[in-house]
């Protein structure tokens, strides 16, 4: 047994062990460096996020000159700018004429100096007027402490100092000064300054590793300054050292085990959790097949057991996916689930309350956004407008660019039950765009306002598309007679057709009501507006 089992295993595992040690050392040293740089660039976006706010107060200052009231609005901005966390001086000039200054429409990009003395970091951007000349200039100096807040505890845990640098790789300020002679000694040819320097110039990022000290460095996207991070080396490679001292007792211990594994008989087990991982193979491709058999009841056997119930899960969850998408929710998916008609193609006909909702000229609006200030915007409308639907059990069909349809399906329920939820859903929309239009602090976006319109009647309910990929939605002259209903809506109200004003009218409050002529329908409709449900 010791000759022919325990040293072959000793010199196989040891062997395994040495070249493991360094294949893991020099993982975890890659691992940490990844780590790094990503924590080094979540520092930057946020160093960035403190310089953008000025850019943007500066722009909106612009923007200003297009709107009535634009001298108070500015007035407003420019206090607003001064009061920004760390800055320290806002210099506003203007050229010619108290009318020239109105012509404002457009500010040059941001221009990054560093004022004498130190200590801050200047930007300036000159106002330009329709034709693109200059009509003013403003300056803002922006401290460097406050730029560098949290510096240190936002990126590198084992960092002991942090130092900003302009693109030249010149110093401009340190958190921990009592370190920076070990990154910037007196001597300009230091070797590893002109390393630094040098890198900085070539990378927008990298990690230095010298014998005494590890520097890491980053460069801003919008500013001419670079993040510079450094630690001992030997305070880097500790958990290496610590891994280095316990590998020795994990390899005497696990060859105990394995011996001791090998004395007991493995093989079993080890083929049950080949067969899971073969399983587990198919599963990964999609192919669920047929569920594993449970042969013990030991922790194996429950493995087993564990898996298939995950392959259960996971083929249930496909099915509602692919079936009734990301947008209904879960206890109406159950419901119509067990419903015979679900698991097929094809639908039936019967009553539901079909809703559109639509934000009130956001196209012309849209024209005036930048992409990022358009999407932002409506990903907070949808956030907001999803929960609340979701809330009500509505079942969203699509969105059609700005605009969500849904209906509300009875199943078994009474007819006026649904229309009650489907009414009390709009008028909550409605109450939640209070919380789209609220400021939020990260990109400036105008006020808007959403119609609805809500229709009752009979539309095909079922699965729409093909064996490979169906939705779950509604179809019928009830869904197109909604849409229309919903154009009349002005900002802020929720139209209801005479189909519900007639089942529902002993419980509303009634805002409007109009006469209109809706396409595709030979004579005039009533229409109401209504404001609350009693």
């Amino acid at each position: 047994m010791l000759v022919f089992v325990v040293l072959p295993v000793a010199i196989i595992l040891s062997g395994v062990g040495i070249a493991g040690y360094f294949y893991i050392r020099n993982g975890l040293s890659s691992r940490w460096q990844e780590i790094a740089v990503l924590q080094m660039a979540r520092a930057a976006q946020r160093l960035e996020t403190r310089l953008n706010n000025p850019v943007n107060v500066i722009e909106a200052f612009a923007q200003a000159g297009h709107e009535p009231g634009a001298k108070e609005i500015q007035g407003w901005l420019l206090k607003q700018l001064e009061q920004q966390d760390g800055v320290s001086l806002v210099r506003l000039t203007w050229q010619g004429s108290e009318k020239e200054r109105a012509s404002v429409t457009q500010a040059s990009p941001a221009e990054y100096f560093y004022p004498e003395p130190g200590g801050v970091l200047g930007l300036r951007s000159d106002f330009l007027d329709d034709a693109g000349n200059p009509v003013g200039r403003i300056e803002v100096q922006i401290t460097f402490a406050s730029l560098m807040q949290d510096l240190l505890t936002s990126a590198w845990m084992q960092t002991n100092g942090a130092c900003l640098l302009d693109d030249q790789g010149n110093f401009l300020a340190h958190v921990d000064a009592g370190q920076k002679s070990l990154i910037f000694p007196p001597a300009n040819q230091d070797p590893l300054r002109l390393m630094l320097i040098k890198n900085i110039k070539e990378k927008p990022y990298g990690i230095i590793n010298s014998q005494s000290q590890v520097i890491g460095f980053y460069r801003l996207k919008s500013a001419p300054l670079v993040i510079v991070l450094h630690a001992p080396n030997k305070q880097i490679i500790t958990p290496v050292l610590h891994f280095g001292l316990f590998y020795p007792l994990a390899g005497i211990l696990s060859l105990f085990l394995i011996l001791l594994f090998i004395r007991m008989g493995v093989r079993p087990m080890v083929k049950s959790i080949q067969e899971i991982s073969r399983k587990a193979t198919q599963v990964a491709q999609g192919n669920y097949g047929e569920p594993l058999m449970g042969r013990s009841q030991d922790e194996i056997g429950q493995l087993t057991r564990s898996f298939n119930n995950m392959v259960t899960g996971l083929k249930e969850r496909d099915f509602v996916t692919d079936t009734f998408g990301r947008y209904v929710d879960p206890e109406i998916a159950r419901k119509l689930l067990q419903r015979p008609e679900a698991s097929r193609l094809g639908g039936e006909k019967r009553e539901v309350v079909v809703l559109f909702a639509d934000i009130r000229g956001f196209t012309s609006l849209a024209e005036g956004l930048s992409p990022e200030a358009t999407i932002h915007l409506l990903n907070r409308f949808f956030s907001e407008m999803i929960a609340v639907i979701q809330q009500h059990h509505g079942i969203i069909v699509n969105f059609l660019g700005d605009a969500i349809v849904a209906f509300f399906d009875p199943l078994d329920a009474p007819l006026p039950d649904t229309l009650r939820q489907a009414l009390r859903c709009a008028l909550e929309m409605q109450q939640a765009m209070d919380r789209v239009n609220a400021p939020d602090g990260k990109i400036m976006v105008p006020f808007i306002s959403m119609g609805i319109g809500l229709h009752a009647g009979d539309v095909v309910v079922g699965n729409i598309g093909s064996e490979t990929r169906a939705q779950y939605g509604i179809i019928g002259s009830a869904v197109n007679l909604a849409s229309r209903i919903q154009n009349q809506a002005q900002g802020g109200e929720v139209v209801i057709s005479p189909a519900i004003f007639r089942q529902m009218y002993p419980d509303l409050a009634i805002g409007r009501e109009f006469q209109t002529q809706l396409k595709g329908i030979p004579e005039p409709i009533t229409l109401y507006a209504i404001q609350n449900l009693v």
